[in-house]
């Protein structure tokens, strides 16, 4: 991962070691746009990054192949708007809900992704 200074919001590494993170010049060329258009979608709190060790990173479940995944930045938006944090919005996507199975971030890429948006919904309000 490239070490930067940040001029973009991002959380400390609250998700573990087995969440895999991109550097942002990855998640840049697989969305085929500039780096700073990955940035500006930090800014605008469509994405979410995290700080690990001196890097910075995006969840790779964040992508599906070569965009966004789908729920994402509607989801994050859901849950800002109710008041969470990224750190919090981090906690509810990456924690095991035995109720999915699994982590919401897995659901999302599958059947589950409503239920996952409407859990969120319910959240929020």
């Amino acid at each position: 991962m490239l070490s930067i200074v940040s001029s973009f919001p991002h959380c400390p590494d609250i998700v573990g070691a087995d969440v895999e993170l991109v550097p942002i010049d990855f998640v840049a060329r697989a969305l085929n746009v500039p780096h700073s258009r990955v940035v500006q979608m930090l800014r605008d709190h469509q994405l979410i990054a995290i700080k690990r060790d001196e890097d910075f990173g995006i969840p790779a479940k964040f992508l599906d192949g070569n965009h966004v995944l789908k729920w994402l930045p509607g989801l994050i938006a859901v849950l800002r708007d109710g008041g969470s944090t990224d750190e919090d919005i981090l906690n509810f996507l990456f924690t095991e809900d035995p109720s999915l199975p699994g982590r919401p971030m897995d659901a999302l890429h599958g059947p589950l992704a409503r239920e996952v948006v409407r859990r969120a919904q319910a959240m929020a309000f």
